[in-house]
């Protein structure tokens, strides 16, 4: 271990400290020498992080801006814990990731809760709570070496959205209520038509009179122009977070549930000790609905997904202060 600089008095003395620092590197503590007004030297400790020595570890996340600030959080968190961290963005389809994941080269990946029971578990069952939903993903993961951490309190899913004020007009607050509206014109992509619309229509008799095909990011302007009454959107789009527009709630949750649960191999937890679980469920407690916004709102504002990343976790004590 290279020995931390230090004012000393005479070269002798540089000399015992450097052996004396040398003797110790294999602790889990290093000794820093100072020099007091009377000549006299004391010496303070500070413990190494736990995450030191551990084997390298890949963080990978898929390419959307959401999952760009997710792969930043979850390395700049685990990497101020002292691991070895690096990035893997864009990770491809879900099968090359899974096989990544069971071969070594990928440590670690945010996904969400449906899309690893539909597409990966082959799971398409409607779960009746995310809890429910995260079990029924945890025991597939358990039969095939992984291991699903602790899930999000946010959940991205699809979603129909009003403008504040036409909820307010209306008295509107879940989907059920649009049925009442004699003059909807509702909009979205052409897949929203053909499965969220579906859905909704079974769900709660929601068949709006008229439906506009909406490019994709244009549906907070076509509400707020009143092109259509009611949008589909996700529910962590960073326009929500301006308070403008509100999402209608869907009580029977029929398009599904969105938390994201880290997927680890159980090797992977075995190497690297329990502050790597620590870490990583500390990070993934803080992203409510709300947090899980503003951090895309700041990345649509073309705020860099690694400095969005780094002042979250600086504000809420999982990085040390910047400078």
């Amino acid at each position: 271990m290279r020995p931390p600089g230090a004012r000393t008095v005479g070269r002798a003395l540089t000399a015992l400290l450097v052996l004396a620092v040398g003797a110790c590197a294999s602790t889990s503590a290093r000794q820093v020498a100072s020099t007091t007004g009377t000549g006299q030297t004391r010496a303070t400790t500070t413990a190494v992080l736990p995450g030191t020595g551990r084997p390298p570890v890949v963080v990978g996340d898929k390419n959307t801006p959401e999952q760009f600030v997710l792969g930043e959080l979850y390395e700049q968190a685990l990497a101020a814990e002292g691991f070895s961290v690096s990035l893997n963005r864009n990770i491809g389809p879900i099968q090359v990731t899974i096989r990544a994941l069971q071969q070594g080269t990928l440590s670690m990946y945010p996904e969400y809760i449906d899309v690893w029971n539909h597409q990966v578990a082959g799971d398409h069952r409607t779960f009746t709570s995310s809890h429910a939903a995260y079990e029924a993903g945890q025991q597939f993961a358990g039969r095939h070496g992984l291991r699903l951490l602790n899930p999000t309190p946010f959940g991205n899913t699809e979603a129909l959205a009003v403008t504040d004020y036409y909820a307010i007009t209306h008295g509107l607050s879940t989907v059920r209520d649009l049925r009442t509206l004699p003059l909807l014109t509702a909009g979205g992509p052409p897949q929203f038509k053909a499965g969220g619309l579906v859905a909704l229509e079974r769900a709660y008799g929601l068949s709006p009179p008229a439906f506009k095909i909406l490019p994709l990011g244009s549906q907070y302007q076509a509400l707020s122009q009143r092109i259509v009454q009611a949008a589909a959107v996700n529910t962590t789009d960073g326009d929500l977070a301006s308070g403008d527009y509100r999402v209608l709630s869907d009580p029977r949750h029929v398009l599904g549930w969105g938390n994201v649960v880290p997927v680890v191999p159980k090797t992977v937890l075995q190497k690297e000790g329990p502050t790597f679980t620590a870490t990583v469920n500390a990070v993934s407690a803080l992203l409510t609905l709300s947090a899980m916004r503003q951090l895309n709102e700041q990345v649509e504002l073309h705020v860099d997904p690694a400095t969005a990343a780094a002042q979250f976790l600086e504000t809420h004590g999982l990085v040390p202060p910047s400078g």
